[in-house]
């Protein structure tokens, strides 16, 4: 789990190949006048979800998992989007099987740690960084940029 400020996001290039286009995207793009849904920017390779949601409380957002995609998630607007995370390797309550089309699994453990995400800063969650998004109170807007890694 990476958590930084945007300003910073050249550091991370080098993480995965694709990280560089991801970010250089992010950064060239007026998120808030993007309609909301997914947008393909490089194939399957790359590609941007683009959300207008409500924020939930800490006990309804289920920690999530992804096998094959990496997610870069930065709050565009809004006061503040909270983040539970766990090492993947300690979670032991799985809701379900993993969904192998949709990349995710959800699991009912409690997260080990919370952290605040504000506009103007990103977190980069890998396949092995458990993570329960969309905690706080009120309405955000937010982009999650799936990277093949």
């Amino acid at each position: 789990m990476i958590f930084d400020s945007l300003t910073n996001s050249a550091r991370y290039y080098s993480v995965s190949p694709r990280m560089q286009k991801a970010f250089e995207l992010i950064a060239s793009t007026d998120w808030t006048s993007v309609e909301p849904g997914i947008h393909e920017l490089d194939g399957r390779d790359i590609y941007v979800n683009v959300m207008e949601r409500e924020l939930k409380k800490k006990g309804d957002a289920k920690l999530e998992v992804h096998n094959e995609y990496i997610d870069i998630q930065v709050l565009v607007s809004g006061r503040e989007e909270s983040f539970g995370w766990s090492d993947r390797k300690a979670l032991k309550e799985p809701v379900g099987e993993f969904d192998a089309q949709k990349d995710i699994q959800f699991f009912d453990d409690e997260p080990q740690t919370y952290y605040t995400l504000r506009p103007g800063q990103f977190t980069v969650l890998f396949p092995e960084d458990g993570h329960a998004p969309m905690v706080g109170e009120g309405t955000v807007r937010k982009i999650i940029v799936k990277v093949r890694k």
